[in-house]
């Protein structure tokens, strides 16, 4: 990414509890309050996902808190999202969401250029097994770099 970006928030769940095998960027169409709202971080998508309907992508289950200096002119905190995405990546996401059982996960938020963008993620949901193994590797690694580091002193 280039240096005119700030990471708003990380999925970082996602991670571990989905495969992820492509991602795109996405805009997201927002309203005043909810930008200010963003810049604030005050977001929260623990269960979001994407889905395709339409011709269009929606974001579901992401909620953005009320501004609390916009009195009446706020937003729906719980409302759907449209993506901005290219009509050929809909059209790819759609076949690969139908066909294999892909789910869209947002995986990260972030300003590029002051304008908000998402990074979707095309996920495929890990098993039992498969997150137990991940987590097997991660203490594997951080012990064979402990000792590492234990021998350069």
């Amino acid at each position: 990414m280039s240096e005119n970006v700030k990471i708003i928030a990380k999925n970082r769940k996602a991670w571990f509890d989905y495969s992820v095998d492509e991602t795109y960027e996405c805009g997201i169409e927002l309203l005043g309050t909810e930008v200010k709202s963003f810049r604030d971080g005050k977001i929260s998508f623990p269960d979001a996902w994407a889905e395709v309907a339409g011709g269009e992508v929606w974001l579901r289950s992401l909620r953005i808190a009320e501004n609390p200096f916009s009195s009446v002119f706020n937003h729906d905190p719980d409302r759907r999202k449209r993506l901005l995405l290219h009509k050929d990546e809909i059209k790819r996401i759609n076949r690969k969401v139908e066909e294999k059982g892909y789910t869209l996960i947002p995986l990260k938020f972030y300003f590029k250029k002051s304008r908000v963008k998402v990074e979707l993620g095309l996920c495929k949901g890990k098993k039992a097994y498969d997150k137990r193994a991940g987590i097997r590797e991660k203490d594997l690694k951080r012990e064979v770099e402990r000792e590492f580091r234990g021998r350069l002193h």
